[in-house]
């Protein structure tokens, strides 16, 4: 269940991340929207960090429980 959970969550991180890496790019370099995220919410440049701040959160997390060993019970 946890590679599960992990996959899932690491998954999630990753289009967080690419959300608020092209949100900041485009409004930073490129003067225009690109992604979903601007459908949803008007963000500033700086925010569009602290989304992909999150989402590397989140893929690091799920790296890390996918990662974690198993404890076995002893019988």
């Amino acid at each position: 269940m946890r590679t599960t959970i992990g996959y899932t969550v690491e998954s999630i991180g990753y289009v967080i991340a690419a959300q608020g890496l092209v949100g900041f790019a485009s409004q930073t370099f490129f003067g225009t929207e690109w992604g979903w995220l601007h459908k949803l919410v008007d963000l500033p440049p700086a925010a569009h960090l602290a989304v992909l701040a999150a989402g590397l959160a989140l893929v690091a997390a799920g790296v890390r429980t996918r990662k974690t060993p198993r404890h076995r019970q002893a019988a």
